[in-house]
């Protein structure tokens, strides 16, 4: 147990000075392929009515979340066997691959710059690859406000979350949560064609998210606090619009932003060329401007540092509570 400690604090790290290894093979590309192979083969099995395909969806999950899990688990069991610093190793690459703390921070940052240098259409594009609404009519506020809401999000999901995970089982039980969320993003889609198909995966993500986001939010609004932002509009504009969302989850956070930066968020949006009307989170005290991205930003990157220490020190116990 003190090496799965160990090695989520050593991917933490690696995590924060390296981010994303892209040169490297990704476990979740590999969950995305073995998606899409598994919906293809389910898909013709399955009738092809609301009925077979909700319980399609249910076999999707069922498989990608079990080999999800298996798969890494094997492996840890194999490097343990080996010698514990196996272990440590292979935990501590896979938990800094599972986290995306500066990932985050360089895909939004990548809309701050272009926005900066006054050019919207590098913007739109830029942001474009975090957020899955139409960006091409985005104002240069639209833009900004994207990629705002989607740090706010993504430090639940991308970060909290995933630690929390790896924090009581490890990377198998990180690379469960992973499989769950990208199931999600992949078929839980409410269309024609995944209305059904994709219901399980999004009930599952719903679960496993729900206490994490509000975990989430109020260490955001702890770290609003510490970082000299507006801590108390956040906690307010969190109790207010905390549930303004389609999601009983991705309200949490991006309301804790919004209060922080004293900025309305969310709104009505584009997908796939229709209008889909939401309510706003927030209240209009000023326009969200570029330099709320790095704002956000500094907030995400507390807010995670806060998630390891209050979740590090709970393992820390568990170990020697175990130990005793």
């Amino acid at each position: 147990m003190w090496l799965t400690l160990a090695a989520l604090v050593t991917g933490y790290g690696l995590d924060l000075l390296f981010g994303d290894p892209r040169q490297i093979y990704h476990p979740i590309r590999i969950i995305g392929n073995l998606i899409s192979a598994l919906e293809k083969g389910i898909r013709r099995v399955f009738p092809k009515n609301s009925r077979g395909e909700l319980a399609g969806g249910v076999v999707l999950v069922i498989l990608t979340a079990g080999i999800s899990t298996a798969v890494p688990a094997a492996f840890l069991w194999l490097a343990w066997r080996l010698h514990p610093a196996v272990y440590w190793a292979l935990a501590s690459f896979w938990s800094w691959q599972i986290l995306a703390t500066k990932s985050l921070r360089t895909e939004s940052m990548k809309v701050f710059a272009p926005l900066k240098n006054g050019d919207l259409p590098a913007a739109r594009r830029a942001v474009s690859m975090i957020v899955g609404r139409d960006t091409e009519q985005l104002s240069e506020e639209g833009v900004a406000k994207a990629a705002v809401e989607t740090v706010a999000e993504n430090t639940s999901d991308g970060i909290v979350a995933p630690l929390i995970f790896l924090a009581i089982g490890g990377p198998a039980l990180g690379f469960f949560y992973k499989s769950v969320n990208t199931m999600d993003s992949m078929v839980g889609y409410k269309n024609d064609r995944y209305l059904s198909f994709g219901r399980a995966a999004a009930r599952l993500d719903d679960v496993l998210n729900f206490l994490p986001a509000r975990i989430s939010a109020w260490l955001m609004i702890g770290a609003a606090a510490a970082l000299g932002m507006d801590g108390k509009n956040a906690k307010r504009i969190y109790l207010r619009d905390r549930h303004n969302h389609a999601s009983p989850n991705s309200a949490q956070t991006e309301a804790v932003m919004a209060g922080a930066l004293r900025v309305q968020l969310a709104g009505d949006a584009w997908y796939f060329g229709k209008r889909y009307e939401k309510p706003t989170i927030g209240d209009p005290f000023r326009s969200v401007e570029p330099e709320d991205i790095e704002r956000a930003n500094r907030l995400m990157y507390l807010t995670s540092f806060f998630a390891l220490a209050v979740f590090g020190i709970w393992k820390a116990l568990v170990c020697l509570a175990w130990c005793m």
